[in-house]
């Protein structure tokens, strides 16, 4: 049994750039659905946004990029896909490290894109809900993305890795405006989702959180320095910086700042 909502992986979209070897993955992206109206048929309607991080609209992925990112999604026929330049962005206000970009439903229709989108209103966690949750260290998660250029040749095959909150308490009382889970994250996984990993137990008063939620997306990995000393001089000779393990996420609530931003038309 899959913890994971199989609709979940076709929110994915892999952001690069077209080489003359074909498609090159640098990043991760996703759909995700703010409400709108009620249709005439009584469901609920939603904008389309999708979501990256700053640092990866800003990239140039290599010295040739004139470009920015371009964004490839997975064909319903199953043939493959072309990039496509994604424009008119939507930074946060506080430099937050997200990016959205609103797309119209009939982009998706045009092109014939298989996708789905995490939906604002059922299937994310802000961070009062994650309170309300009980979640704490120590609690699961899953990350989603394309790490290491492994997009696929020709679809977007996502590749799903897994940690644990690692420190929350100071995002929790509002002292930072990200938090820190420990798990596997690369060159790639940037703007991929986190999501909670659906628990069935739980130790004391503490009530286990039983669902999959979109929590927040990948900012980075933290890194450390390595030191080389020279045994000759007794003095540093190389520097190598290591992935410690540990990743910045950014909250599904900056998400929902900058989307209230692209609908106030503050747009880049």
């Amino acid at each position: 049994m899959t913890l994971i909502p199989p609709h979940y992986l076709n929110t994915l979209v892999a952001i690069g750039e077209e080489t003359e070897d074909g498609f090159r993955c640098g990043a991760t992206g996703f759909l995700y659905g703010h409400p709108g109206d009620i249709g005439t048929d009584g469901q609920q309607m939603y904008y389309y946004y999708l979501v990256t991080n700053r640092h990866v609209v800003d990239k140039n992925f290599s010295p040739r990029a004139t470009e920015k990112p371009a964004a490839r999604f997975n064909l319903s026929t199953g043939k493959a896909s072309q990039p496509y330049p994604v424009e008119h962005w939507t930074w946060h206000s506080n430099d937050l490290d997200v990016a959205v970009a609103q797309l119209s439903p009939p982009f998706f229709a045009n092109l014939g894109i298989d996708f789905r989108l995490f939906t604002d209103d059922n299937d994310v966690l802000s961070r009062q809900q994650v309170e309300q949750a009980d979640i704490r260290e120590g609690n699961g998660v899953f990350v989603l993305g394309f790490p290491l250029e492994l997009a696929g040749q020709e679809r977007n095959y996502v590749i799903v890795r897994q940690g644990i909150f690692a420190r929350i308490q100071d995002w929790l009382r509002g002292d930072e405006d990200t938090f820190l889970i420990d798990a596997s994250i690369f060159p790639g996984n940037s703007g991929g989702p986190v999501l909670t990993k659906p628990e069935i137990a739980a130790i004391g008063d503490y009530s286990p959180y039983s669902k999959c939620s979109l929590v927040g997306m990948v900012s980075s990995y933290l890194p450390y320095n390595d030191v080389a000393i020279s045994q000759q001089t007794g003095q540093p000779r190389v520097i190598f910086q290591e992935n410690s393990g540990l990743g910045a996420v950014v909250p599904v609530d900056a998400i929902r700042e900058t989307i209230a931003l692209s609908h106030s038309g503050s747009t880049t």
